[in-house]
């Protein structure tokens, strides 16, 4: 009992630990201001879009979100199903071997068993996709893909089950606190591993042959003062005809990453609208914000995990039966602190788009930008208020049309 309340006590304090660098991180890091002014208000859809693309749009948006939240509501029924009866801990308790080898036994078996009870809702998804015109490629290279992704998922998820259960082995009263800084460093390992070993995976990535393109991309980073590697361009029509970019890495590996399809068929003010706004992500350290803020919640979970496996006679994060429960709770606290996540990123990407709007002196190529995006994705303009707050990472089409559509008014 004295070792439960010490593990108990430690969790509490990993807890508080963990909530105090994340409010520091958060009001000295997140814009919470990110627009001088305000935010001005959302375009109109009938200002921006036909009724015609409204109504494609919002008939994919439909369907979508029937197969996404269907997936969520299945694989997380699953998920509490085997880490809050009895049945999951009974059978992760059967598995034999080694403890670590038990431990990505039960992850896999896990990992599969929710991609196996989902798969219906991800083939269906990837049919409207593909009906819309949205994807490409073949079903032989999607299934590739998918198991590539659960290849990742179980590696990753095993590694930090493992430091889990192994601290909780190694030190019985210390182990939330311990865990919890081991988790820490993941995260912020997992930043600068991801595009040395992740993005390759999935893409093959050439350099951006020497051109004017090529020239103001660069020229545009050192206007941004964003020290830029390379400039390179991923093969993504091979899966989708969406347009995209992004930057990732950190000092010497940072580089602009463009999709063929936005080098391809994007006129070159729009692209450069897409780079200025991904290079002031990196200007303004998005990544490392985003970084410190997810280490100090990975705090956080952890010492919550603690306080709950060790409230009466919940069972000892030691042992193998319990990882069941682990996983669980991991996929609770996710849905549960979506909101928190993607109204952070929120406020970044629409500092993001003033930056790029500044920089670029083109509100024009910027919207005409936005409306090519959202008809290319079929983005929903409006969005339910609910599920923009929880689940949206980014400003709505009609948000950012607003924000450079009030940039032109007052350049006139």
């Amino acid at each position: 009992m004295d070792t439960r309340l010490d593990s108990r006590r430690v969790a509490l304090g990993t807890v508080v630990l963990g909530l105090a660098v994340f409010v520091v991180v958060a009001v000295i890091r997140v814009p919470w201001q990110p627009v001088p002014g305000g935010v001005p208000a959302a375009a109109s859809a009938s200002s921006v879009f036909s009724p015609d693309q409204i109504a494609l749009a919002e008939h994919f948006a439909r369907w979508a979100r029937l197969w996404s939240w269907s997936s969520l509501v299945v694989s997380l029924a699953l998920a509490c199903w085997l880490g809050f009866g009895r049945r999951g801990r009974e059978w992760a308790e059967r598995v034999p071997g080694w403890w670590w080898v038990r431990v990505v036994l039960v992850v896999a078996a896990l990992t599969l068993a929710g991609r196996l009870v989902t798969l219906p809702f991800g083939i269906a998804l990837r049919r409207l996709r593909l009906e819309e015109g949205l994807s490409t490629g073949t079903w032989i290279a999607w299934t590739v893909d998918l198991l590539k992704g659960e290849a990742i998922s179980i590696v990753v998820t095993s590694i930090a089950v493992i430091v889990l259960v192994g601290c909780a082995r190694r030190w019985d009263r210390f182990w939330p606190a311990v865990a919890g800084a081991i988790g820490a460093g993941l995260v912020l390992a997992g930043s600068f591993v991801y595009p040395v070993l992740i993005e390759p995976v999935f893409n093959q990535f050439e350099p951006l042959p020497e051109g004017p393109l090529r020239t103001e991309v660069l020229a545009l980073a050192e206007a941004e003062g964003v020290q830029v590697d390379d400039v390179l361009v991923a093969d993504a029509s091979r899966r989708t005809t969406t347009l995209n970019a992004y930057v990732s890495g950190f000092g010497h590996t940072r580089r602009v990453v463009l999709y063929d399809t936005l080098v391809d068929d994007t006129p070159r003010d729009e692209t450069l609208s897409v780079v200025a706004h991904e290079l002031a992500h990196a200007r303004h350290g998005d990544v490392v914000t985003g970084t410190a803020l997810g280490a100090a919640g990975a705090l956080v979970g952890i010492g919550l995990l603690g306080l709950v496996l060790t409230l009466g006679e919940r069972r000892n994060p030691a042992e193998v039966g319990t990882v069941p429960r682990v996983l669980a709770l991991a996929a609770v606290a996710m849905l549960l602190s979506a909101p928190v996540q993607n109204g952070v990123s929120r406020l970044m990407e629409i500092r993001a788009d003033q930056t790029a709007l500044e920089q670029t002196e083109d509100p024009a190529a910027f919207i005409d930008l936005q409306r090519r995006l959202a008809l290319r994705s079929h983005a929903d303009p409006t969005p339910p208020a609910w599920s923009q707050w929880w689940f949206g990472s980014h400003p709505t089409v009609l948000q950012r049309i607003g924000l450079a559509a009030d940039l032109a008014a007052i350049r006139e």
